[in-house]
């Protein structure tokens, strides 16, 4: 069971932040507190002792209080502020947590051109009625980034401690 659990909120918050970015604009403060609640159940459970569990929320605090920075200068996004401190409890104080940011990074700059090049194209002046594609043809909207930490978390998520544990006991080790 509690594989299970590791196996599918994790991975379901960041699909679920992406979607509702991307058709929204926004990403719920639900997700944030359920990855972080899940992870303070879950990790005791596994056997991280609680020197590690605090390494794993001073990773989310340190990138909680740069992104606020961010948020309150007008560079990021609440809901994005939030969305990466939570996912950053996941990872910890760790190079995986550098690879994390790294990827979201990369993702989201690709992402920024692509819609640049989207919005200025006359495909995004059709798109405006589109429910999926408006938010995106607005180039008064901003970059959805949730979907560049969705797809950056899901694809540095295999490497962290809980999943790890979690493909260990399903393999029978």
């Amino acid at each position: 069971m509690l594989e299970a659990v590791i196996l599918v909120v994790f991975p379901f918050c960041m699909v679920f932040a992406a979607v509702s970015d991307l058709l929204s604009m926004t990403i719920a403060n639900r997700v944030s507190v359920l990855l972080v609640g899940t992870f303070m159940i879950v990790a005791p459970m596994t056997g991280m002792d609680w020197s590690q569990i605090g390494l794993h929320l001073s990773a989310g605090l340190l990138v909680l209080a740069v992104t606020f920075a961010l948020f309150a200068v007008g560079g990021m996004g609440g809901g994005d502020a939030k969305l990466i401190a939570a996912t950053s409890v996941w990872f910890g104080l760790s190079p995986l947590l550098v690879q994390y940011l790294c990827l979201a990074a990369l993702i989201g700059g690709g992402l920024t051109l692509a819609l640049i090049m989207f919005r200025n194209s006359y495909v995004s002046y059709v798109s405006v009625n589109n429910l999926l594609l408006r938010n995106l043809a607005d180039p008064k909207a901003g970059i959805p980034y949730g979907i560049a930490l969705g797809l950056g978390g899901l694809v540095a998520y295999p490497e962290t401690p809980l999943m790890q544990w979690a493909l260990a006991r399903l393999s029978g080790f």
